[in-house]
């Protein structure tokens, strides 16, 4: 089970995680990955930044007089025995010193590598993992928190964002078997071969949950967060969006790659190794069943499971008639961006090959531009151009695959909203159609499609 920041905020929360692990626990052998407290890894990263810049020492003390206050105060609300309540303390403590002393040396070099961003950021799940340890304590449930390392992850030295070594599924069993009580594990983070701290990436306590459970050859794995499961869409566009009952793996991989913010890209990849189903339930709502992810293609009675909208991209157009019968001209475009590490979440081509159409994520946009300027010259290449003030959407579905007029339904909603389609993709599963649409009309292009497939109850 792995619970997310929002569901760890402060010491009330923690304690209502530990009492219902505490309610789970006599039916079920449990292992525990915590993120840190609601906030705290972006604060750790802000005052790093400021560190570097500054060179302020007394800005880091009152930073880290902030940090500890409200671990301690998370303590306090979370941990009713004195003496669990001062041994946990005393690890946080400890813990802050270094951190503390990390944050001095920034100061006086005056600079900050990715392996330093590591370190730094990964104290925010170093600090909560002995807190909701002590609440199962506290609660009459053995448990030991152990770092992401201590658990067995290793991964290589891409420091940011590393990729687990494949001997961290024999060294997870090793670490953690047999299980005594419920083990506590900071997600997010481990070690590289050399001993030295490592993340997975932003969202990277799911594929820590995921790896662990895949190592352990677990029957479930449960990411608690605070919606309940995945949604048919973004309930502050749609009030009817329903959680969806159960979704393939595939399904929710699309979602997730298009930028759901439900999942993890890369946090089902170790379950659909080992073939375990995957839970996304409520930390407030327990009794809510949630989502269920699983291995087959589930088909309902409406082909679309989830309309999706991606609001921080843009859309990237290279165009020239030299491009026409021009073998190369797409692979050279994907090298250069690939080469500027950018992700392309959408790609279409006209028959003509005259243009190429592309969706980058915003925060890349310019730096994509300077890349393929670099890459091509004016007489193959006549106009680079992009648009930002755009969103991309998704219909996605298993029940697509085969079924004629899905792509009609979608564009002849659009046509009757009045709303303009700029940019056409699907791919060869069949299990996604994604298009780009202005800003303005985004929202009201997910209600309108949401309505279509009756994913709310609407109609179909």
């Amino acid at each position: 089970m792995k619970f997310g920041g929002v569901s760890v905020a402060d010491g009330q929360k923690i304690r209502h995680v530990g009492e219902l692990v505490q309610r789970l626990q006599p039916k079920n052998e449990i292992v525990l990955v915590t993120s840190a407290l609601q906030g705290v890894t972006d604060d750790l990263l802000e005052c790093a930044r400021k560190a570097a810049r500054d060179g302020n020492v007394a800005e880091v003390t009152a930073f880290m007089e902030k940090i500890t206050s409200r671990h301690s105060q998370a303590i306090t609300d979370a941990i009713h025995s004195p003496q669990i309540a001062e041994e946990v303390r005393s690890a946080v403590i400890q813990k802050l010193n270094a951190l503390e002393k990390a944050y001095t040396g920034i100061c006086y070099l005056g600079e900050l590598t990715p392996r330093s961003l590591d370190y730094i950021s990964s104290y925010g799940e170093q600090l909560a993992a002995p807190i909701l340890s002590g609440v199962l304590r506290d609660l009459g449930i053995e448990s030991r928190a152990f770092t992401g390392a201590e658990a067995g992850i290793v991964t290589d030295s891409n420091f940011g964002d590393s990729r687990p070594l494949p001997k961290t599924y024999d060294l997870i069993p090793q670490r953690l078997l047999p299980l005594k009580g419920v083990p506590v594990i900071a997600g997010f983070i481990a070690n590289d071969e050399k001993g030295i701290i490592t993340t997975l990436g932003r969202g990277g306590s799911d594929l820590s949950a995921s790896l662990i459970g895949a190592a352990l050859d677990a029957d479930e794995i449960w990411f608690w967060k605070e919606t309940s499961g995945i949604m048919t869409t973004d309930p502050k566009i749609v009030a009817e969006a329903r959680p969806i009952p159960t979704i393939s793996y595939r399904e929710a991989m699309e979602l997730s790659f298009f930028g759901a913010k439900v999942l993890h890209p890369r946090a089902i990849e170790p379950a659909i190794r080992k073939g375990i189903p995957v839970r996304v339930k409520c930390t407030f709502d327990p009794e809510c069943q949630g989502t269920k992810i699983v291995n087959v293609d589930v088909h309902t009675e409406g082909v679309i499971k989830a309309v999706i909208v991606n609001k921080n991209v843009a859309l990237l157009n290279i165009s020239g008639a030299g491009m026409i019968g021009t073998p190369g001209v797409a692979a050279r475009a994907f090298s250069a961006l690939a080469r500027a590490g950018i992700n392309i979440i959408m790609i279409s081509q006209g028959s003509s090959e005259a243009s190429i159409s592309m969706v980058v994520e915003e925060k890349q946009l310019e730096r994509a531009e300077d890349s393929l300027r670099g890459e091509f010259t004016r007489d193959l290449v006549k106009e680079i151009s992009h648009n930002s003030d755009v969103c991309a959407l998704a219909v996605v579905g298993a029940g697509m695959a085969g079924t004629p007029g899905v792509a009609a339904r979608v564009f002849k909603a659009m046509g009757q909203a009045k709303i303009n389609v700029l940019m056409i993709s699907q791919g060869s599963s069949e299990h996604n159609i994604s298009f780009v649409v202005s800003r303005k009309d985004a929202e009201h292009a997910v209600q309108e499609l949401h309505r279509e497939f009756g994913l709310g109850g609407e109609r179909e």
